[in-house]
This record gives C-alpha cells, structure tokens and sequence, in this order.
C-alpha cells in the first residue's frame, strides 16, 4: 500500500469519526477518482432506518452522481471495514477497480475473512483489493473502541435501571 493510499484510508477514518458521532457503527467509505475524491459515506443505517444504507453504498451513490454513471470504471473505493455480501455486490456491479479497505471482519466480511466473493467465477468485472497492512490495527481500534463503550453504556443504563426499582 502506497503514500496515498495510506492518506485516502485516514481521510476514510475521518468518516467514520463522523457515524460515530451520530451514534451509528464507526464505519467510513470514499471512492478516489483520477486523485480526487468524488464519494463519500458512512454508515447511516439507524439515521436514515435504511439497512442499505452502509457506508461503502453511500460513497458509491454519491460517487456515479459525480460522474453521471453507476460504471466507476478507473475508480478506488477505500472503507474503514472489509465489505460485507451486500456492499461486495454493489462494488462489482459499480465497476470499481480498485478496493482498499481497513479492518478485516471475521463475521460479514465478504471480500476475504468469512466469503470470497470477489473471487467468485464469472463475475462480469473483476475488482482488485487489498487490506491495509498498516492501517488495519487503528481501523479495528476505531470499531473496538465504540462497540466497548456502547456496551459500557448499556450496562450502566441496565444498573440504572434496576436501581430504580428497587
């Protein structure tokens, strides 16, 4: 992985940052065009009570209004999280070429840990992906981190609860 890849992926993280403050899991998606980003995502899911609404998807959405075409041939997509079967459709169907994403995730993750989708014969485009040997450990922190506090915050709001009937 490159300099700029590297550079693309943090800018990816920032969008994470992001669905996290809105309280949605800390995932970040952007698609690189000819050195420029022309989409960008995170995860909105409980936001927008849309189960497509994952943050690869959006970045891709917004990323075919760019260029007026859903066919993101020459494009990179980089993501916080390896896709899950749902986003890896939709990057082949894109036409993305290029897939550079953070952590892996050994329970959806489709492009490697759990499916090989992208590997799948007779795909009608063929998408080249890596993970980010350096950035993949901060990725999974990101993740790590919310989902610590999130059940942090449930079992303090459980305690809470209880204390209050007694």
């Amino acid at each position: 992985m490159n300099e700029q890849d590297q550079y693309w992926l943090r800018q990816a993280m920032e969008l994470a940052a992001r669905a996290e403050a809105e309280d949605e899991v800390p995932v970040g998606a952007l698609v690189v065009y000819q050195g420029k980003c022309i989409g960008q995502g995170w995860n909105r899911m409980i936001g927008d009570h849309d189960a497509s609404a994952h943050a690869e998807i959006m970045a891709l959405r917004q990323a075919g209004q760019a260029l007026s075409n859903y066919r993101l041939l020459d494009c990179t997509l980089y993501v916080t999280l390896e896709p899950c079967m749902m986003c890896a459709g939709a990057i082949v169907h894109s036409r993305i070429q290029r897939l550079v994403y953070g952590a892996a995730d050994y329970k959806t993750g489709a492009i490697d840990s759990t499916l090989q989708l992208l590997a799948t014969p007779g795909l009608n485009h063929q998408v080249f992906w890596q993970q980010s040997e350096q950035l993949a450990e901060p990725c999974a922190q990101q993740l790590s981190a919310f989902f610590k506090r999130r059940r942090a915050e449930k079992k303090a709001e459980r305690k809470k609860s209880l204390n209050s009937m007694k």
